[in-house]
């Protein structure tokens, strides 16, 4: 197994972890009792998605810089994104952070997509990523990342919730992008 899908296999056991810090950081949120961010569940939290959505670049660029690309990373590579992605918006729904609606359309678009890739690999087509694609992971993960934050650190400068507005953003760019990407690859399902 080479590096780059060493990576990818870390991002994906960092997801549990992130789940078990997870329950405890909602704990403290629903308390209300010490600010949130001195706790060490909060910290923890932030920091294990953060750190599991960032080696998604990592890997991808090892996988290209040292000509690591697998069959295996081509399949783990866009799995561990839906699993952290998805399992962070049904935590986050359930403590109430994220409206349930948001999550089901970033989750719902993920399977669709994938389904249908699936079916497209079923007839020897593969059909790749394309940028709108990657600009909706980037702002589900910065969406997220806010969320989780509770605003900060725009609360110290403002009470617009910067936060819920980058959600937003992040669950329109991913209904489109799950559009554009069955329009763009239409023609594959016609036969």
């Amino acid at each position: 197994m080479n590096l780059a899908n060493r990576i990818t296999i870390a991002r994906i056991t960092l997801i549990p972890l992130f789940m078990l810090c997870f329950y405890s950081y909602s704990n403290v949120v629903n308390s209300g009792h010490a600010p949130i961010w001195t706790t060490t569940s909060y910290v923890l939290t932030v920091f294990l998605f953060v750190l599991a959505a960032g080696t998604d670049k990592l890997d991808g660029y090892v996988a290209r810089k040292y000509n690591q690309i697998t069959n295996l990373g081509k399949l783990l590579d866009p799995l561990a994104d839906k699993l952290l992605i998805s399992a962070a918006l049904i935590m986050m729904a359930e403590a109430g952070m994220v409206p349930g609606w948001m999550a089901f359309i970033i989750i719902g678009r993920e399977f669709a997509i994938t389904a249908l890739r699936m079916a497209a690999s079923g007839r020897g087509i593969a059909l790749a990523a394309d940028q709108f694609g990657k600009i909706k992971m980037v702002l589900q993960v910065i969406a997220i990342t806010a969320v989780l934050l509770h605003n900060f650190p725009f609360s110290l400068i403002t009470t617009f919730p910067v936060d819920q507005t980058l959600l937003v953003a992040a669950t329109f760019v991913t209904l489109l992008s799950g559009c554009n990407y069955i329009i763009r690859n239409l023609s594959y399902f016609k036969n």
